[in-house]
């Protein structure tokens, strides 16, 4: 199946909104073994939307459009589907009750302007939106499918997963589509890459895509077969041979954050943790926090930025501090025990770098970074060098930081 996605907003076109509705809406449809051809992206304009869907048509068999349902005089989209459609606008008087049913459960008056959105075309079928209040639209002609959705993510999510999805996998009724996301970190797509040399023989079984950002690669194995079974048994046998040469670098099967997988370990193995931060400024603890349980495995978050306050808080002496600088080994490894010590941590962890763009010098460059981590068994610290500029740096050294702990919990280091 053909299928095309335009999205439509200014704000998409100057920046201002990252479209991160046609990258879900694409992974969704890909899960179900229906992969996005072509996304445009318009403005709100009608003459852009009007040439949009004529080559939408011409090329597609299900178009999926999203922006444009609001009630402000931008939000054209509406009525220029209509024109394109010769479809005329009738208040719909079920619409308009839940339209005025949800402003009377937030307590909020309802402004008449909001009454146009229970203007809907005659030739559509509704798709209700139970998250929001402009309520989506499926024109069908000539077999061709053009869902109208609204702009905002969680009213389009919604209605994908209850009106689009379904209805699309039932059409297509291919035998059964299996994906399983390996989260890897720590390791370069070229490198990870190189590692699975036997890349044609183990797509025999599955596709496989690799889809990196700076945090990490993920690799998305997708099967496809005549039940869930035979599929499950084709991903279960794609990954085992993929963990066989890099496993020490995966760790999720599933497509979750680092902190949340650390979750899982720490609660699991009753472990607890203490962060020292000097050059990531509170956000390995951020990280760590962002988990709803975290308060069972982390006890505290250190940021002692100057010398001053690694010497107070931490207990760094002076002495080292001036013999080797506070962006050192001795220093990162003398933070996290001083954070496990002052928690009474199973484990203490430390960053202290140089996140840029000021700072470095050809002995301590820009991205210079050393990571700490204290245990009972002893200290150990690692040096990175990362090529980000400073938030980059920051969010770099975080995960690596997080990385240093789960190897260590699980006997990598």
């Amino acid at each position: 199946m053909k299928v095309e996605i335009i999205s439509i907003g200014d704000e998409l076109l100057i920046g201002q909104t990252v479209n991160t509705n046609a990258s879900w809406m694409g992974e969704r449809l890909l899960d179900i073994n229906c992969p996005v051809q072509w996304i445009t992206t318009i403005g709100d304009e009608k003459d852009h939307l009007l040439n949009a869907l004529a080559i939408a048509e011409e090329r597609a068999e299900t178009v999926l459009i999203t922006g444009g349902l609001g009630p402000t005089h931008d939000d054209i989209t509406k009525k220029v589907v209509c024109q394109y459609f010769d479809s005329n606008l009738v208040e719909d008087k079920d619409v308009l009750k839940s339209i005025k049913e949800r402003f009377a459960k937030r307590n909020v008056e309802m402004a008449r302007v909001n009454e146009e959105q229970a203007m809907v075309p005659e030739d559509a079928e509704i798709l209700d939106n139970d998250e929001g209040t402009a309520p989506g639209f499926l024109f069908k002609k000539e077999g061709k499918r053009f869902f109208i959705l609204p702009g905002v993510p969680q009213e389009m999510k919604s209605m994908m997963l209850r009106h689009v999805l379904p209805g699309l996998e039932e059409i297509l009724s291919t035998g059964v589509v299996k994906n399983r996301i390996l989260c890897t970190t720590g390791i370069p797509e070229s490198t990870l890459y190189s590692k699975l040399d036997d890349l044609e023989d183990l797509e025999k079984d599955a596709k496989l895509a690799f889809l990196p950002n700076y945090l990490g690669v993920r690799i998305r194995i997708t099967a496809v077969a005549d039940d869930k079974e035979q599929a499950k048994q084709k991903l279960d046998a794609v990954e085992k041979r993929i963990r066989d040469k890099v496993d020490r670098y995966i760790y999720a099967d599933r497509d979750i954050l680092l902190e949340e997988a650390l979750h899982d370990l720490l609660i699991d193995k009753d472990l607890t943790v203490a962060v020292a931060e000097s050059c990531t400024g509170g956000l390995i603890a951020d990280k760590l926090t962002n988990v709803s349980g975290s308060s069972k495995y982390f006890d505290r978050g250190v940021v002692s930025y100057s010398n001053g306050s690694k010497q107070d808080n931490l207990g760094v002496s002076e002495a080292l501090l001036q013999k080797h600088g506070a962006v050192s080994e001795p220093v990162a490894a003398a933070m996290a025990e001083g954070v496990r010590e002052l928690s009474d941590t199973d484990f203490g962890i430390s960053t202290t770098g140089i996140a840029g763009p000021t700072g470095g010098s050809r002995e301590k460059p820009v991205g210079l970074v050393y990571i700490a981590i204290a245990d009972e068994q002893g200290t150990r610290v690692e040096k990175h060098i990362f090529p980000n500029d400073r938030r980059g740096n920051k969010v770099r050294a975080a995960q690596a930081a997080l990385d240093i702990l789960r190897r260590r919990i699980k006997g990598l280091l």
